[in-house]
């Protein structure tokens, strides 16, 4: 994946800066769908479906002589099963891991129970977090700017930013503030790179994401794509086997559908967007795995950039 964008060549003048910026928030706030508007590019899946991120991913953007590593996060919520654990781990490390750190708040929703307990965590470790109220134009004017002045009397934030990460807007304000912000120190990524996800990992969670557009009503979260082969051949292509796991028969009679109609449906677009990610042919093979305790092999959190939570 590459950006092309000759207006990011650092002039002599200009001093090089680097920044890390995590973003977190509750479930369905809109965290990935920023981070591909901040990088320009489609870096991170997004659908409807609230806890659709379960890793961090990681998108690169230039902003002048500046380069921002966005670090996207799962929705922090409270945890009960081993994956949600893993999860919410995932994004509260990438937190630590940042020099600057988001917090998106849907602003429809308010300060939640979720935002709450966000709230509360950042508090107790003494963060200074830039408040990003989303979704803006579905709110009253009057109502925004009540609910930022609530949030903002808690004394965590050092800037706040009113935006739709749908529509752009307030998304070239909110890169601008980063990257001054930004310390002085060389780029970590070559200039054409757009994120630092593993090919494998990406086909994944592409394949991941048709699957929850197009059966997001009959199938629930336990799901997963495991990519098991990745075979580069001489003629330019790649040859992708993945698996994808589910709990129980009846979910894998609905990923397969009617002779096998749905699966052949998923297949082709999970393979049309690969070829225009990865630039060049992919000959793609889905198969269907019932693994009802798939949530407790390790090995396939390592396959999804997580840690194994007890």
């Amino acid at each position: 994946m590459t950006q092309n964008d000759e207006s990011s060549q650092v002039t002599d003048q200009e001093e090089s800066r680097c920044g890390f910026v995590a973003i977190i928030g509750a479930p369905n706030a809109g965290k990935s769908t920023l981070l591909n508007a901040l990088v320009g590019a489609k870096v991170a899946i997004v659908t409807h479906k609230v806890q659709t991120t379960r890793t961090r991913l990681t998108g690169i953007a230039i902003e002048g002589a500046t380069q921002l590593v966005f670090i996207d996060t799962p929705g922090i919520f409270a945890p009960k099963k081993r994956l949600e654990r893993a999860m919410v781990s995932a994004a509260w490390r990438g937190a630590a891991d940042a020099e600057q750190t988001i917090l998106l708040l849907d602003a429809r929703k308010g300060i939640s129970e979720d935002v709450e307990g966000i709230l509360a965590a950042l508090t107790e470790a003494e963060s200074q977090v830039i408040l990003v109220l989303n979704k803006i134009d579905l709110m009253k004017r009057d109502m925004l700017l009540a609910l930022a002045e609530k949030l903002n009397e808690s004394g965590l934030f050092s800037a706040t930013f009113m935006i739709s990460a749908l529509k752009g807007d307030g998304v070239d304000d909110l890169r601008t503030a980063l990257a001054d912000k930004a310390q002085v120190g060389p780029w970590m990524y070559p200039e054409d790179q757009i994120s630092d996800v593993t090919m494998r990992l990406l086909a994944s969670e592409i394949t991941r994401e048709k699957i929850y557009l197009r059966l997001h009503e009959e199938l629930p979260y336990a799901i997963t794509v495991e990519t098991e082969k990745w075979e580069d051949r001489k003629d330019g292509s790649v040859k992708i086997d993945q698996v994808i796991h589910v709990q129980r028969k009846s979910q894998k009679g609905m990923v397969i559908g009617k002779g096998g109609q749905m699966l052949k449906k998923l297949g082709q677009m999970a393979r049309e967007e690969m070829e225009e990610a990865f630039g060049h042919r992919v000959h793609l093979f889905l198969f269907v795995r019932v693994t009802e305790k798939w949530q407790d092999d390790k090995d396939i959190y390592e396959g999804m950039g997580l840690d194994y939570v007890e």
